[in-house]
């Protein structure tokens, strides 16, 4: 061993092996997806998944009752909401591209499956060349570091909207957060200076690294951005959190959700963003669909459904 680093390297590798980590089962069992995308290759990466509850429908009584009809139970407490965490991985030529970089060991026990999703791969975190944040919620945030509090990805350059590094690192988002969230902002805050050094803060609309375009997704936070990655004749959507519901975000993508920072500005760009996906086809990564979260969108009425499928 010639460095801490190297050791440091050693005890995470030999932990993820041991069982150390003790991840569920089905949470080791998860293989990485690899479609090819142009000359270079799309990796779909599982860092497990979420538990979470639809009873916040149940505050608007016939928006419950409309969800229970649709989704076909008996009533919203009975659902076993569990969505997972897809991560994506762009390799070309000169770079490698991770958006987002999933929950890390701190956040859920369910979670934080990343790392050995790279050791699967056999690819070291450190050969990522840019790493594109959708947005800084700490399932997309708060692997940033491993357990000794190093960068995961230590000679990258790291990508943000403006707005969302502010909003997080604002001393009005701290002193006005509820206290269920002062958690989650406290993790940003953490986090974010971290990387200010090795951080570009970018417009919606810019082409943040060669073939990745930025689009305009706020409302889910104020700097919410998914990305169209466009390499030869083929793209693919990498859509972060603008949908969060394999069924109700489509068939109503205007309803209201609790995680949404500006409920109605997320919906105007969720419906916007799924009106461009459903006309022009292109393929699109959701974080928070069925594992690996590929598909298409398709027009349904005045609303929309979601294809699972491949480039």
């Amino acid at each position: 061993m010639n460095s801490v680093d190297d050791k440091r390297r050693l005890i995470l590798k030999l932990a993820a092996a041991t069982g150390v980590f003790l991840l569920p089962p089905a949470l080791r069992a998860t293989e990485p997806t690899v479609q090819e995308l142009g000359d270079g290759s799309l990796y779909l990466l599982s860092d497990g998944y979420l538990s979470l509850s639809l009873n916040f429908l149940a505050n608007n009584p016939e928006i419950a009752q409309e969800a229970v009809e649709i989704l076909g139970v008996a009533d919203l407490s009975s659902i076993e909401h569990k969505p997972p965490c897809n991560i994506t991985l762009w390799r070309t030529q000169d770079r490698l591209v991770l958006f987002d970089v999933g929950s890390g060991s701190q956040f859920l026990d369910t979670v934080g499956l990343l790392p050995s999703q790279f050791d699967e791969l056999g690819i070291d975190p450190q050969e990522v060349t840019d790493v594109v944040f959708t947005h800084a919620h700490p399932d997309h945030l708060w692997g940033l570091v491993d357990d000794f509090d190093e960068l995961m990805c230590p000679d990258a350059t790291y990508h943000m909207h403006h707005s969302e590094f502010d909003f997080w690192m604002s001393e009005d988002t701290l002193n006005s957060a509820p206290e269920n969230q002062l958690g989650m902002v406290a993790g940003a805050r953490n986090r974010l200076p971290l990387i200010d050094a090795q951080l570009q803060r970018f417009e919606w609309g810019d082409e943040i690294v060669p073939g990745v375009e930025a689009i305009d997704t706020h409302g889910h936070t104020p700097g919410h951005t998914s990305f169209a990655i466009h390499q030869g004749s083929q793209s693919v959507v990498v859509i972060g959190d603008a949908v969060t519901h394999e069924v109700l975000s489509f068939q109503k993508p205007d309803w209201a959700w609790p995680t949404d920072q500006d409920p109605e500005a997320a919906a105007l760009s969720r419906r916007t963003l799924l009106d461009r996906l459903a006309a022009d086809q292109t393929p699109v990564v959701a974080y928070h669909l069925s594992t690996p979260g590929l598909g298409r969108v398709e027009s349904n009425g005045t609303a929309f459904k979601f294809s699972a499928g491949t480039l």
